[in-house]
């Protein structure tokens, strides 16, 4: 797993690459947690290009996410989700509570 951010008007974009489990789930809540609550961001993106596996520890890294953006008053928003982990988002309700765009720059433009 690899994971890169950067902040872009003012939201948090994280880019994620290879697989999404209970390992390396936990890697991602930690530096996302530590980059989000050391600064001033409202928003975050997760960009999912480069995601080739997600199970449910990848949803419940996203619904903490949620609860904690939420609770400041901010969004999030998912980018370019393939087919493979749109049926586990689509499924666990994740879409329910998070937006789905087809790229960074639209995500960016309605957050």
């Amino acid at each position: 797993m690899s994971i890169d951010t950067k902040v872009q008007n003012n939201i948090l974009v994280v880019n994620l690459e290879g697989e999404i489990d209970h390992h390396t789930s936990t890697v991602i809540r930690e530096e996302v947690d530590k980059i989000y609550n050391t600064s001033r961001l409202n928003h975050i993106i997760f960009n999912f290009e480069k995601v080739t596996f997600m199970d449910s520890s990848g949803v419940g890294l996203l619904i903490g996410r949620y609860r904690m953006v939420t609770m400041a008053g901010g969004k999030i928003g998912l980018v370019k989700v393939k087919s493979e982990l749109d049926k586990v988002m689509n499924l666990s309700g994740v879409y329910k509570l998070m937006k789905r765009f087809e790229d960074e720059s639209v995500a960016i433009s309605h957050l």
